[in-house]
């Protein structure tokens, strides 16, 4: 379990990480999302002792990361793939981190498998592409078989055989009780993998809840409807639970909480003919770009922009 209490981190004048609270428990995998600037790696660097708080505290199962006697082996991180010698082995990358937490050397064996390294495991580091130099960085994450894991980008230069790979890793790692704390820009791969987010922006907290939970908030599915009767068909579908919008004098109708199959069954069963009935989810980057849109300190330009600079 991570547990960070009015975690702040400044920079000078600078607040990159502003009084965020926050739990990241175990059996489930949590994403840590954000824009660009927002605090996440920061954060991240905080969890494992990298960088000190300004204020506030966070703990990783209970203690502080270097209160642990053997902290490869209660946290596993990825935060910089690169972060590794380049003239080092993989094979001997990994097995000097384990002689300093006295891991044995069949459980470099076993990681190197489990990242799909065999083949590489005695070639130098400095020659692996993004996507293998990713693979070890997991391989060294795990070398201790941690309780928490800390991914950082972990699918970035990965082909799509890696991703797949990655995704039911995470789920694997959470299925098996542990705590999965992953950042990721993609959207997608964080609605299949992802249970629960830790929402952030310009360094505080904007969201801490379920992926279902903020795409229903964003507005969930909503089903348009169109008929040439919208008031009747207003009353048959009105219950309990379901909202219905649309502009007076409109026949189009956006209808939330009944399904399009509901929707359907109940105008045919009054004989209400539909001329269009188009279910539309909210995705969770709409919902994301929605909950996060005054926090981006990055903005670019458009097409049409850049034509009109030319």
């Amino acid at each position: 379990m991570i547990e960070a209490l009015q975690l702040t981190k400044r920079y000078g004048e600078k607040t990159a990480v502003d009084h965020l609270d926050f739990t990241v428990r175990p059996g489930t995998v949590t994403g840590f999302l954000g824009p660009n600037g927002a605090g996440k790696s920061t954060t991240m660097r905080m969890i494992i002792g990298l960088d000190a708080p300004t204020g506030g505290t966070v703990r990783v199962n209970g203690r502080h990361y270097a209160r642990h006697s053997a902290p490869l082996q209660e946290v596993g991180a990825l935060l910089e793939a690169r972060s590794i010698h380049p003239g080092r082995s993989a094979f001997d990358h990994l097995l000097a981190q384990a002689h300093t937490h006295g891991i044995p050397r069949r459980r470099v064996d076993e990681v190197i498998e489990l990242a799909g390294l065999q083949s590489v495991a005695r070639k130098r580091a400095g020659g692996f592409s993004l996507g293998m130099g990713q693979r070890l960085g997991i391989a060294a994450a795990l070398l201790g078989d941690p309780a928490t894991v800390l991914l950082d980008e972990p699918v970035n230069g990965l082909d799509p055989e890696g991703v797949l790979w990655i995704r039911t890793l995470l789920g694997g790692l959470a299925a098996e009780g542990r705590t999965v704390f992953v950042s990721s820009h993609l959207m997608s791969e964080m609605a299949l993998v992802a249970e629960h987010l830790v929402i952030v922006g310009r360094g505080r907290l904007l969201a801490d809840t379920t992926v279902a939970d903020l795409v229903r908030e964003a507005g969930g599915s909503t089903v348009q409807v169109a008929t040439a009767d919208p008031a009747r068909l207003r009353g048959v579908l009105a219950g309990p639970g379901v909202e219905i919008t649309g502009q007076a004098g409109s026949e189009q109708l956006q209808v939330t909480g009944l399904s399009a199959r509901a929707i359907g069954a109940k105008a045919a069963a009054h004989g209400i003919a539909l001329s269009e009935l188009t279910a539309r989810t909210v995705s969770l980057e709409q919902a994301f770009m929605d909950l996060t849109r005054d926090a981006v300190e990055y903005h670019g330009t458009g097409v049409e922009s850049i034509g009109r600079a030319a």
